[in-house]
């Protein structure tokens, strides 16, 4: 099993930035993807971002230019720059974890951020 807390969600006005973080631990894998995805209400989970153990990122097209994923691999940690937002980027985001051989994937909790037009 992995354990994921994530911590950096929160209200801001459009056009402000947030940074989100999201830890893993437990039994970790050298060979894994974090990333985040997030829901709005009514609707599905959609990817943000991703980025393998080896630094590969993906982005979702929506937030290209305005977010930016990283991670530590020393501390399993993954963050989530997020700036000129908008707010329809206003969603629940959900950290992930995804063991790569096993295809088994692990979420957090969930983190709301609001942003205010």
């Amino acid at each position: 099993q992995v354990q994921l807390v994530e911590s950096g969600g929160g209200l801001v006005q459009a056009g402000g930035s947030l940074r989100l973080s999201c830890t893993a631990s437990g039994s970790i894998s050298s060979i894994n993807v974090m990333g985040w995805y997030r829901q709005a209400p009514g609707k599905q989970r959609n990817l943000v971002a991703t980025i393998t153990n080896g630094g590969t990122k993906n982005y979702a097209d929506s937030v290209l230019g305005r977010f930016t994923i990283s991670r530590d691999n020393i501390k399993n940690t993954v963050y989530l720059q997020m700036n000129s937002l908008k707010p329809e980027d206003t969603a629940v985001y959900y950290c992930l974890y995804r063991r790569v051989l096993t295809r088994s994937d692990y979420w957090g909790q969930g983190t709301q951020v609001t942003v205010s037009s």
